[in-house]
């Protein structure tokens, strides 16, 4: 079994960050930033558990929500990983669009 401790941490990181921001942060580019993330996150997920079905697109559910957004697509890439390729690569992921977030 692949641990992805790693993976959730960086995810909670994240999403407490986006908590943490001012509204303005978070309209400037913060929030756009993490919904994109949250979009990639849950189509990987997707890919793995059904990689015959066409992926669903996340929807935007504000400002607000999207570190909630962020915390269920990381968490729910993380169940169902089963190489240590795609963890990187999920990582990767969090930690640039936590960069270009800034915060």
């Amino acid at each position: 079994m692949l641990d992805t401790k790693s993976l959730t941490d960086a995810v909670d990181q994240f999403a407490d960050r986006l908590r943490a921001a001012p509204e303005s942060r978070l309209q400037r580019a913060a929030a756009a930033e993490a919904l994109a993330l949250a979009r990639e996150l849950a189509v990987r997920a997707q890919r793995i558990e059904a990689p015959q079905d066409e992926a669903r697109q996340m929807p935007d559910a504000g400002l607000f929500a999207v570190a909630d957004q962020v915390t269920v697509a990381g968490r729910d890439l993380a169940l169902v990983l089963t190489d240590a390729r795609q963890l990187d690569e999920a990582l990767e992921l969090v930690r640039g669009a936590q960069k270009r977030a800034g915060v």
